[in-house]
């Protein structure tokens, strides 16, 4: 037998409907359970139908400039419980080695990242991180999950070298106003950091007056 194409998503009067259609889902998911492999496992699969076609994701919440990476949100649930953030990663972007603190899903839909794997260990002299020498690439439609359970530092940088790579995180927390951690370069210390957003605004999910008005004619 042969496979059905995969439909195509996009729609050019509505075409913020995948993430609306990805954020409705994701408040039923929260709402329904708080238990994390649960969490995750159900979560993969929303993010995996959201980054089939990257048609959806408006210009200004896609760019990136060279060397630097940009953190844009694209929704918030209104009791915190998870937030949805697109990073853009111009040539060159990389990040410190950082934390989360709360359980997230990462899945590339632009071009591919370079993951590496750090762990925290514990001595009486103090905290640090410690490299555990994995790294590997993502590339599009890639998921991978973190979280204090299974895994919550790494360093992440854009795997291609001339175009811009953009990935979409969800988070289990307003994951730009949570206080986490990084690693300083210069002294290895471990460093208290709270990374906001890089736009006040946010796309409009809501306003579906043009598409009801064409289903109407």
């Amino acid at each position: 037998m042969t496979p059905m194409p995969p439909t195509d998503r996009h729609d050019p009067i509505d075409p913020l409907r995948p993430l609306r259609e990805f954020v409705v889902g994701m408040t039923q998911l929260v709402g329904r359970t708080s238990d994390e492999p649960e969490l995750l496992a159900e979560g993969r699969a929303l993010l995996a139908t959201l980054l089939a076609d990257d048609r959806w994701l408006p210009e200004a919440y896609s760019k990136a400039d060279p060397g630097v990476y940009r953190q844009y949100l694209l929704h918030c649930d209104p009791l915190e419980r998870f937030s949805v953030v697109s990073f853009c990663w111009g040539p060159g972007a990389r990040t410190p080695v950082h934390d989360h603190t709360v359980w997230g899903l990462v899945g590339v839909l632009r071009g591919a990242e370079a993951c590496r794997e750090y762990a925290p260990k514990y001595a009486p002299e103090g905290a640090a991180v410690v490299d555990l020498g994995h790294e590997h690439v993502m590339r599009a439609g890639a998921i991978e999950a973190v979280s204090p359970t299974i895994g919550d530092w790494h360093v992440v940088a854009n795997a291609m070298p001339d175009t811009t790579s953009v990935s979409i995180h969800v988070y289990g927390a307003n994951i730009g106003a949570v206080r986490r951690h990084r690693v300083d370069a210069q002294s290895g210390a471990i460093l208290d950091f709270i990374s906001g957003y890089s736009l006040p605004a946010t796309p409009n999910l809501w306003d579906r007056s043009a598409a009801v008005a064409a289903a109407a004619r």
